[in-house]
């Protein structure tokens, strides 16, 4: 496909604008965000063509990182050059970064009421429905993907590597990931190519003398440059970082999951929750910044090789083995987060919000139950979980 940039066919104001209004009503993930882009740059301007937004789609998708926020960046160097993508990308990250730290410091603060905590354990009870919901939409694709190349035992040992990993030390899942892509890379020939070389730069764990903002910015940048197959791949890694530095109790962790569902824009601004956790509103938007840093990157630097990115055997061959085992870490994500229920109501909202997903019920909405459910359980005078 042309990547080339549209110069001077979109204002820049315009740019900010449209793209501002993504962040605000961009509700429900990437597949909303996704709906929200076509509509603006395809179907009501046509700025875009239709089958080089549909590439574009495709090679956000064999990258690390937020894939939806790299295609609201992508969508705005193409229609505004790189100054387009700068002013674009902030318009669809800081709207959502904002109302997240707001909600971060009712969380979090000094003294926050029983009301809010109520919320957050409530809707935090939700989350693992969400994460086996989020790995069950990616499965079939992805058992698509490795029957026509490595075969049934090679994805069925990623994804037990990828949901074992998740599930018993969150810490190593971006080395499962990356392993597993390795190996598919191998077989399909030797020669040295530069699509993983990216994604495997800095996989040696921070030193335990590192400072708060080192050890913070690390778990930033392995949320930004390691979330193969969508947010919630990377939950075990935050949970074992967040909670191992305390800088989030397990209760609170949950309730920054939930807040990066409920909130507009990319889901990997759960991220902030944690940075705020450490280091307050600083914290978080440094941690925002590490965290998204990457995808301005791939697509500043690399939007114009996209359509060779999507031909690419070797990148193929990456995702191939790096794609099953992300379902999979999605998948064993569940069970930390399950664990760190802390009273029998949770898990009663638990198994009433899974029912409800089940049902097709939107994630969203489900988790927004979740919270009033929590908000009636202190009404009832319950334990809040500690």
């Amino acid at each position: 496909m042309d990547a080339s940039p549209a110069t001077g066919r979109v204002s820049l104001s315009r740019i900010a604008r449209e793209w501002a209004r993504l962040g605000i009503t961009g509700f429900g993930g990437p597949p909303a965000h996704i709906t929200l882009l076509r509509a603006l740059c395809v179907e009501q301007t046509g700025w875009i063509d239709p089958v080089e937004f549909e590439d574009a789609i495709a090679a956000c998708n064999l990258l690390p990182g937020p894939a939806s926020t790299q295609l609201a960046i992508y969508c705005a160097r193409r229609v505004g050059g790189w100054r387009g993508a700068l002013v674009g990308g902030l318009g669809f990250i800081v709207p959502g970064l904002v109302v997240i730290l707001v909600l971060s410091a009712l969380l979090l603060g000094p003294h926050p009421s029983r009301w809010v905590l109520g919320a957050a354990a409530g809707a935090g009870a939700v989350v693992p429905a969400v994460a086996v919901a989020a790995a069950w939409t990616l499965l079939p694709a992805s058992r698509d993907r490795a029957r026509g190349t490595t075969g049934v035992r090679w994805w069925v040992a990623a994804v037990v590597i990828g949901a074992g990993t998740a599930a018993v030390t969150g810490a190593w899942v971006a080395v499962a990931l990356v392993g597993c892509g390795l190996i598919a890379l191998v077989r399909v020939g030797p020669r040295t190519g530069t699509t993983v070389g990216g994604v495997i730069v800095g996989i040696g764990m921070t030193g335990a003398g590192a400072g708060t903002a080192v050890a913070l910015g690390w778990t930033a940048l392995k949320v930004g440059a390691l979330s193969y197959g969508g947010g919630f791949v990377i939950v075990p890694l935050m949970q074992a970082d967040a909670v191992g530095h305390h800088w989030l109790t397990a209760t609170e962790f949950l309730g920054a999951v939930a807040l990066g569902q409920i909130t507009p824009g990319p889901v990997v601004q759960t991220v902030a929750v944690v940075g705020y956790g450490a280091g307050g509103v600083a914290g978080g938007i440094f941690a925002s910044a590490v965290a998204f840093a990457p995808s301005f990157v791939f697509v500043l630097v690399g939007g114009p090789h996209f359509g060779r990115l999507r031909s690419n055997a070797r990148a193929q061959a990456f995702l191939t083995g790096a794609g099953p085992a992300a379902v999979g870490a999605i998948f064993g994500a569940s069970v930390p987060l399950a664990l760190a229920l802390g009273t029998w109501w949770q898990v009663a909202i638990l198994a009433g919000g899974g029912l409800a997903i089940a049902l097709r019920r939107r994630p969203v909405v489900v988790i927004v139950g979740g919270g009033l459910c929590g908000v009636a359980a202190v009404a009832l005078g319950l334990s809040l979980p500690v």
